[in-house]
């Protein structure tokens, strides 16, 4: 028997659609886009995060030569975050990814592992995190949790 899962999201048409709070996320992840360490694949990626206590919080993508020992923009937020502000629930979290010469405007979403890092820290705080991606311009995709990028999950409840 063949079933069907569908995600829920949401289509923001673009930046001027965002809210105040969304706009500062989108530059602090524009912003600290560019400090992006990708001289390998060429693709910066930022990351935003919004914490409980309205501090932002940001990180880019460290890549290196021996693949796979970089770290995606995502992972470096969170882990740095869950580090340096333990206990602190993390709210939003905002992703710009694009190549060094933007061929589109195709919204970036995290990667695989930076899902499951995500589910990590929603288990972690018991509350969802709302995630946006996007590229530098154009359609800006929202979830209210990263289950609904990974519909079926693997976190501790199978430990």
């Amino acid at each position: 028997m063949q079933k069907e899962i569908k995600i829920l999201f949401e289509e923001i048409a673009g930046y001027s659609e965002l809210n105040e709070t969304e706009k500062q996320l989108f530059e602090a992840a524009k912003k600290v886009r560019e400090s992006a360490y990708a001289p390998y694949s060429h693709f910066k990626v930022g990351c935003a995060v919004l914490l409980e206590n309205g501090e932002i919080v940001t990180g880019s993508n460290q890549e290196n030569a021996a693949y796979p020992s970089g770290l995606c923009a995502e992972r470096t937020t969170i882990y740095w975050t869950s580090a340096n502000y333990p206990g602190v629930k993390m709210k939003k979290l905002f992703v710009i990814g694009a190549p060094d010469s933007p061929l589109g405007s195709t919204p970036i979403p995290p990667c695989g592992s930076c899902r499951q890092s995500i589910l990590e820290y929603e288990a972690l705080q018991g509350e969802k995190i709302e995630i946006y991606f996007t590229s530098l311009s154009g359609q800006i995709f929202k979830t209210s949790s990263v289950r609904d990028l990974l519909p079926f999950s693997f976190d501790s409840s199978f430990l």
